[in-house]
């Protein structure tokens, strides 16, 4: 297996008629250690903010810095958004990294239109906003003190550890209940995680990321995203408790699903990285989606099932009531303290 990647192979893209295909020389190959590193190629969008009208993802607009991601998790729904660019949903995703230098001024100007109305807006709706060039880059960054500045609710969803980095910006946002948190917490077993989310934190380090927030309280919950059965779904109580111990103050999860082309690309690399128990995994994530790997049905496509499905959450929610059940409800983000001005940055002095 290639190391440091969760697909294995290239996809075709189904909005192209021609690819591009380099014949393997013997004793080259394009993916190995000493092939080419991943590329950032900078683009330039007018709009930054994403009006989401799907009924299933539970939020109203997203903001997302980069397209493509380097964490290389083999099962993330957002690879076939990458053939949108020109790319596949394959090694193209983890190895050409799309990022908007502009989206801190397009924000702003999102701000400063008399018409918009604050609603939260979640950071990484597609593609992680802390994947590792954001350490370099800070586009994350800028756009957090951007909506403090604001005083306008952000919600982010992550799986790194960079996170942390933020938590000067990220406390007085939660000071003022303009933030919600939540990390994705996928499996304790780190031969799993290396496989499943390759480029990704170990399970202990975020662990000890969401205890570093919880502490300056800053509000995280967790999300097991994607429950894959026969993987990690008997994983969900113990995940549950670590977080729950780790200051985590709610918890949800998503059924897998390998819609478009990413079923090709789990198809390919599940017999590589589990050949004991390939057939079954396929064959329990087909059991969940009515025979088929993926369905794209509204209600059901995150959530499966039949007698399986039902089962984990019927796990899913005893585990809820016993780890969680003495945090009370958190209270919906704010609206009312918006800084509306067309004045730009002097507008908010």
């Amino acid at each position: 297996m290639y190391k440091g990647r969760g697909a294995q192979i290239q996809v075709k893209n189904k909005f192209l008629m021609h690819e591009y295909v380099q014949e393997h020389l013997e004793g080259i190959d394009e993916y190995d250690e000493d092939a080419p590193k991943t590329k950032y190629i900078k683009i330039f969008p007018k709009t930054i903010v994403n009006k989401v009208t799907s009924p299933d993802v539970g939020m109203e607009y997203s903001l997302n810095p980069y397209q493509g991601c380097e964490h290389g998790c083999i099962y993330c729904y957002a690879r076939n958004s990458h053939e949108y660019w020109g790319y596949n949903a394959g090694l193209d995703f983890e190895r050409v990294i799309l990022y908007k230098e502009n989206a801190p001024e397009l924000l702003e100007k999102q701000f400063q239109n008399p018409r918009w109305t604050p609603r939260t807006i979640v950071l990484s709706g597609n593609t992680d906003c802390y994947q590792p060039i954001e350490r370099k880059l800070k586009i994350t960054r800028k756009l957090l003190e951007i909506f403090l500045q604001y005083k306008h609710p952000v919600g982010i969803i992550t799986k790194n550890v960079i996170v942390s980095r933020d938590i000067d910006i990220l406390g007085p946002l939660a000071d003022l209940n303009l933030i919600g948190l939540h990390f994705s917490l996928t499996s304790l077993d780190e031969k799993v995680r290396r496989k499943l989310e390759p480029r990704t934190a170990t399970a202990k380090q975020k662990l000890k990321t969401i205890e570093k927030l919880a502490n300056r309280g800053i509000p995280v919950s967790i999300m097991i995203g994607p429950v894959i059965p026969g993987l990690n779904d008997h994983e969900i109580p113990e995940i549950m408790k670590s977080a729950a111990n780790a200051g985590a103050r709610s918890a949800g999860f998503t059924m897998v699903r390998l819609n478009g082309q990413i079923g090709q690309v789990f198809e390919n690399w599940v017999p590589q990285a589990f050949p004991d128990r390939a057939e079954k995994i396929l064959n329990q994530i087909k059991g969940a989606h009515n025979g088929k790997l993926n369905d794209s049905r509204f209600g059901m496509r995150m959530r499966g099932n039949g007698r399986m499905v039902q089962s984990i959450h019927r796990m899913f929610e005893l585990s809820k009531a016993k780890y969680f059940k003495d945090i009370p409800h958190r209270l919906p983000l704010r609206t009312d303290l918006f800084v509306r001005t067309s004045k730009g940055q002097l507008g908010l002095f």
